[in-house]
């Protein structure tokens, strides 16, 4: 009866070490198969054209600072350097846990010394061990942790390179925004300049009998309120400069120098492919690994519930002297295969199991969200920069007849026929046209740069690039 027992136990172990090994070796992805083909959009909503994207979108600004600015920034920036080292860690895990499939090799080495009181004598006694343990991978456990150490790794380079890119971007849209409030403190000294001559001729003309107290008051208040407005835009000028200091790695003191225009930006971009985008842009590829990452963490956690198979050589030697070591006389080995397979955990390993299957259908879900979210951002700047387009055309001719209305306005109140506030009314109109003119060109261009991220691709600025825009500019 007891040897018919024992037989059963030994045949149940068999069959399901078999149908254990059978289900391990069978595909354990669970990656959902509409994930891998999706249906992609042939075109561009707003576009029809399928022209490449082109890379090096940087140069076209033709600036030297902005891109001596550019590589400086990747080079001292301190939150890339964060993400840089954040690499060079997942870099060192991927060593960990690729180490996992190789055998490991211990070394000992021990010395002692006793006294025998009783015969009042002492001893020494030396040994030395070496032990060889490798685990076999039967079911692909070790490479499926592997394969995800090895997705996390590109997943984090990946996100290198978008934030990178995301470092360019916020540097010269942090430029162009100086060069926006450069142009804005300029028209308010223009106005405050105005506002001035304005007030010392009206003063003039109440001195003289000729005007009422009422708009030398006025005159003074668009004054006081015009200098005021210089003072606030020289502060958000010295506090822009400051930002792009420190996205460029220096000390943020507020001194930086910045000379240029804003380019009104007419022609259009080419826009490639929506199926381009998964290939391009660093951000999509790294949601991607991750998502990959995390089916082999499933295939990993279900295959930690099979059994396991190691192998340990030992071998040592025993002496009285640390010299007669190894010396062959006395030196053992051993051989030890051991299968360990868990049998009650409470429901650990099944949980873990479901755990990083649920986290694989949310990171579907996130990879899907990341996919359409950069369509989106891409059909919105196409839209935006249409918008920002037929607005800038909009203002520039209401910015013209805005001027006209100022300078005829003045002259009618010289001549009686209008008040001052319809004086203050038409040049109020002339200025914010042409300060919503500034801004809609930076926001043309701002709009442009997003778009050019949102493509994704190449903006590489060469040390050859640089040295040429200097040339030129000299």
């Amino acid at each position: 009866m007891k040897n018919r027992f024992r037989t059963n136990i030994k045949h149940n172990f068999i069959v399901g070490l078999t149908t254990s090994m059978l289900l391990a070796c069978s595909s354990t992805s669970e990656l959902d198969v509409n994930i891998k083909n999706i249906d992609l959009p042939g075109t561009w909503q707003e576009s029809k054209q399928k022209l490449s994207v082109e890379d090096n979108w940087l140069v076209q600004l033709e600036n030297p600072q902005v891109q001596q600015l550019v590589k400086s920034a990747i080079a001292s920036n301190y939150q890339l350097k964060i993400q840089a080292y954040n690499v060079e860690i997942q870099k060192q895990q991927l060593i960990i846990s690729g180490s996992t499939l190789w055998p490991s090799l211990d070394l000992s080495l021990r010395s002692s010394r006793s006294k025998n009181n009783s015969l009042d004598t002492y001893a020494n006694t030396s040994s030395v061990d070496f032990d060889l343990t490798y685990e076999v991978d039967l079911w692909g456990k070790l490479s499926a942790a592997d394969q995800q150490a090895n997705l996390t790794y590109m997943a984090e380079q990946s996100n290198f390179e978008q934030s990178k890119q995301q470092l360019v971007v916020d540097v010269v849209t942090t430029w162009f925004a100086v060069v926006e409030a450069e142009k804005l403190l300029s028209l308010y000294k223009s106005r405050a300049k105005n506002s001035q001559q304005h007030l010392a001729i009206i003063e003039s003309g109440y001195k003289s009998g000729l005007g009422e107290a009422l708009d030398v008051y006025l005159a003074r208040n668009e004054l006081n309120s015009e200098l005021t407005r210089v003072s606030d835009q020289k502060t958000a000028k010295t506090k822009l400069i400051r930002k792009l200091e420190h996205l460029v790695g220096d000390y943020p003191k507020g001194k930086l120098l910045v000379n240029a225009e804003l380019p009104l930006l007419t022609n259009d971009i080419p826009l490639g492919l929506p199926s381009e985008l998964i290939s391009r842009k660093p951000g999509l590829m790294a949601s991607w690994y991750q998502l990959l990452a995390k089916d082999s963490g499933l295939a990993f956690a279900h295959k930690q519930r099979f059994p396991s198979l190691s192998l340990t050589v030992s071998a040592g030697d025993k002496g009285n002297n640390i010299d007669d070591l190894l010396s062959g006389s006395s030196l053992v080995w051993s051989l030890l295969g051991n299968i360990s397979a868990p049998l009650f955990n409470a429901g650990r390993l099944e949980a873990n199991e479901e755990k990083a299957r649920l986290a694989l259908k949310q990171g579907e879900q996130q990879y899907l969200d990341t996919l359409y979210n950069a369509f989106t951002a891409v059909e919105n700047a196409i839209t935006q920069e249409k918008g920002l387009k037929h607005s800038y055309q909009t203002m520039l001719a209401a910015q013209e007849n805005a001027k006209v209305a100022a300078t005829l306005s003045f002259e009618q109140y010289q001549s009686g026929l209008v008040s001052y506030t319809t004086v203050l009314d038409a040049q109020t109109r002339s200025f914010d046209a042409q300060s919503t003119l500034i801004q809609i060109k930076n926001r043309l261009i701002a709009n442009r740069i997003q778009l050019h991220l949102a493509l994704g691709g190449d903006f590489t600025v060469s040390e050859q690039t640089v040295t040429t825009n200097k040339t030129k500019a000299e």
